[in-house]
């Protein structure tokens, strides 16, 4: 006759104060890491205000990519004319800036972290901006099918040396998406071409080994 195989016991609960001393810091350690990398992925990236002069190449290349995707999504939804956002917003510095401080400004009221009336206040940045958006556009003269450089008004002696004042002819907008991967492709490698002088300023400029 055969004997029924008996259950086996429940796991019963680990001691951690028996475990060696450092087998119970590495467990600690791993649970640690666990729990943070846990809580980074429910809480998401804080949104930070991003300072597009000081980005590295390949930050400046992912945060223009990303800007572009949330303007492209907020001209969709919002159904905002050119008169708002232009095709060529990425042109003009001003209109640059501003559309970024309203995407972080939008990352941070929908955070799932948020309050819950964060929405209203940010419709309320929106509308804001909306204005100033306007007035952006009204002065850089960029609109749907065209074209041009915003102009910067020169001071008597008060510009640098090598200052040189933009082009402001006018040129027609014909292939929106084609222009923004060569700007992008541009604001990368000047970037990168900055970054280098400065290293190279660095290790010139460091004391000679004196022994040699």
């Amino acid at each position: 006759m055969t004997t029924p195989t008996q259950p086996d016991p429940p796991d019963q609960p680990v001691d951690m104060e028996s475990l060696p001393p450092e087998v119970l810091q590495q467990v600690r350690r791993m649970v640690q890491a666990e729990y943070a990398k846990d809580l980074r992925t429910q809480l998401g990236q804080v949104p930070r205000t991003i300072n597009w002069r000081t980005l590295s190449p390949e930050d400046l290349e992912q945060e223009l990519l990303d800007l572009n995707a949330f303007v492209d999504w907020l001209r969709h939804e919002y159904g905002l004319p050119a008169q708002i956002i232009p095709p060529m917003w990425h042109r003009h510095p001003e209109l640059l800036w501003e559309l970024s401080a309203l995407r972080q400004q939008w990352l941070t009221c929908y955070d799932q972290q948020a309050k819950g009336n964060m929405g209203v206040v940010w419709h309320a940045e929106f509308a804001a901006a909306r204005e100033r958006l306007r007035d952006w556009v009204s002065t850089s003269g960029t609109r749907l099918d065209r074209d041009r450089a915003t102009r910067i008004t020169e001071w008597p002696g008060g510009e640098a040396e090598d200052f040189t004042p933009p082009d402001t002819s006018e040129r027609p907008v014909t292939n929106r998406s084609k222009d923004f991967v060569a700007f992008v492709t541009h604001a990368v490698q000047a970037r990168q071409g900055e970054q280098d002088a400065a290293v190279r300023e660095i290790v010139e400029g460091e004391p000679k080994d004196q022994s040699s």
